[in-house]
């Protein structure tokens, strides 16, 4: 767990049953009685996130996909658990299209998944939890559509980098259908998709003040353009991150 400007922030990795489905399980802790302001950048995942202060979930939320920065603010002496869920999880988790909430997020019932039934609120219980109950969803992932499958993963494994016809001819899958699939269950194109991946990919190299971009753009301006399109800032400003606004940044583990 790493501790920086009042805030605890880690992570956990799934069980690898769950990987097509899940990032990381999260834990953010406000330790100050303040209130902590920041901006979280669009990383291609949509988040389940429980809300606990005063020792009692305040509440559950779902939130869309990021496509630009988004204000947040957290209360004092709050705790946040979250779930960062891969879009496969839409249609074989939640199994509901979440392309109404894009950069927006809705509260969920407090008895969602059964997280209200847990005795202490301690975050491996409840990383243990979730998992028991992903893993009692996906069963053996044998319902899954390969395609899909594949196409994810290749989304992921080349962070967007490759055009929309090469991830089709992967999948072999038409890229209209890929469209479709995306505009209902996500509320945005592939295209969109990859250049969240291709902007997210490059701001571990934009921390430590590398400002050529490695993902595959056409030159520095496209760079800049799509990075600003993004985080609405320049990349050095994310480089720089005065006051430590970008919270992304501020935790992200040095590679």
């Amino acid at each position: 767990m790493e501790t920086k400007n009042n805030i605890e922030y880690s992570e956990l990795k799934p069980d690898i049953s769950l990987s097509d489905f899940v990032k990381c399980f999260w834990r953010f802790n406000n330790i100050s009685s303040a209130r902590y302001d920041s901006i979280i950048l669009p990383d291609g995942c949509f988040d389940i996130i429980v809300e606990i202060r005063d020792y009692k979930i305040q509440n559950i939320l779902l939130t869309g996909l990021w496509t630009n920065q988004i204000d947040i603010s957290v209360a004092g002496n709050t705790v946040l658990f979250g779930i960062r869920f891969k879009l496969l999880s839409v249609e074989y988790i939640l199994q509901q299209n979440i392309s109404s909430i894009v950069n927006n997020s809705q509260i969920i019932g407090s008895d969602f998944w059964n997280i209200n039934s847990l005795i202490t609120l301690d975050f491996t219980l409840f990383c243990n939890h979730i998992t028991t109950k992903l893993i009692s969803i996906v069963g053996d992932g044998k319902g899954t559509n390969n395609r899909k499958v594949q196409l994810f993963n290749n989304l992921y494994h080349t962070n967007g980098s490759s055009t929309v016809l090469e991830y089709a001819n992967i999948a072999s899958w038409s890229s209209r259908q890929i469209n479709r699939y995306f505009s209902n269950k996500f509320g945005l194109s592939l295209k969109a998709y990859c250049n969240i991946l291709k902007v997210f990919a490059s701001l571990s190299d934009v921390k430590k003040g590398k400002l050529f971009p490695e993902q595959n753009y056409f030159d520095q301006s496209h760079f800049i353009k799509e990075v600003r399109k993004h985080t609405g800032v320049k990349p050095k400003e994310l480089s720089d991150n005065k006051n430590d606004r970008f919270l992304q940044l501020l935790t992200m583990s040095e590679k």
